[in-house]
């Protein structure tokens, strides 16, 4: 990969929107789709999201949430290994919902398995989190950096315990804030979108504005969970983004996946996200 990862997903969004899709097996929509909860038809229903993925316009991305594949063992990493193989064959953005954070070593490993090139897992980025130290992640920004991949580190979460921590203030300054600041610093000598991204929940962009962080500043690809099924509305999202609207991938998981699992089905969902996202 010679473009770095911002340029790549900027391109993508350019092609493709805004819209992100989630894969989420949980056993209800396996169960929904008429699959058994178990690794075959985990498969199944993974290679038919990114057959419908593949073969419609609207997806800049797919992301596979880790911990629905980790549940299966090592029956559900070699599903997920091939998840993401196919992705890269069909050239879809591919962003690892994993949420890993450590210290040392045990980051390095983390990062080796995720952002190195050569492993079965590696995807175009991997989510993080922060909450031992923003710097405890350095082992996976500079692999994700050196190899053209990226990363999102968690900021701003929609569900209600987050604010406890992320909104917990310092000199008045927020722990979300702080992150959000080291992550502009980290994407600054980047001439296009920066490859260090954030994770800020659709239904919280209030959040940013009291707690007075500068979204657009930081130069980062925002991965915004929910859309959707969630509740967040694709005129309140953009708004709530305002100048940094531009940045922002849009996850949709359980609303369009919930329409499968004819391919058919699922492509008019994503068509619908589209335009839905597209509308000014």
């Amino acid at each position: 990969m010679s473009q770095s990862f911002g340029a790549r997903l900027a391109e993508a969004m350019d092609r493709q929107g805004p819209l992100c899709l989630g894969i989420d097996p949980h056993a209800e929509l396996l169960q929904t789709w008429g699959l058994n909860d178990d690794p075959a038809g985990l498969e199944t229903f993974s290679k038919t999201i990114v057959q419908a993925a593949a073969e419609t316009t609207g997806v800049a991305a797919l992301k596979p949430q880790v911990a629905l594949y980790e549940r299966f063992g090592s029956a559900g990493f070699a599903v997920l290994e091939e998840t993401l193989e196919l992705a890269r064959q069909a050239n879809i953005v591919t962003i690892a919902d994993a949420k890993r954070g450590d210290i040392g070593s045990t980051m390095a490993g983390y990062a080796q398995a995720w952002l190195a090139d050569g492993s079965a897992l590696a995807a175009d980025a991997v989510t993080l989190s922060a909450y031992l130290g923003y710097e405890s992640l350095r082992p996976a920004l500079d692999l994700a950096l050196a190899n053209n991949r990226g990363v999102f580190v968690l900021a701003l979460t929609s569900n209600p315990e987050g604010a406890s921590v992320q909104h917990a203030a310092e000199n008045g300054e927020s722990v979300a804030k702080r992150i959000v600041e080291a992550v502009a610093h980290d994407n600054a000598d980047s001439e296009e979108l920066g490859s260090i991204g954030l994770v800020v929940g659709a239904t919280v962009t209030s959040a940013a504005e009291r707690l007075n962080i500068d979204l657009a500043r930081a130069n980062a690809p925002i991965l915004a969970p929910g859309y959707g099924s969630q509740g967040a509305q694709a005129a309140e999202i953009r708004a709530g983004f305002g100048q940094a609207w531009d940045n922002v991938l849009v996850n949709s998981s359980r609303a369009i996946l919930r329409q499968g699992p004819e391919i058919s089905a699922l492509h008019a969902a994503i068509e619908h996200s589209r335009k839905d996202l597209s509308v000014k």
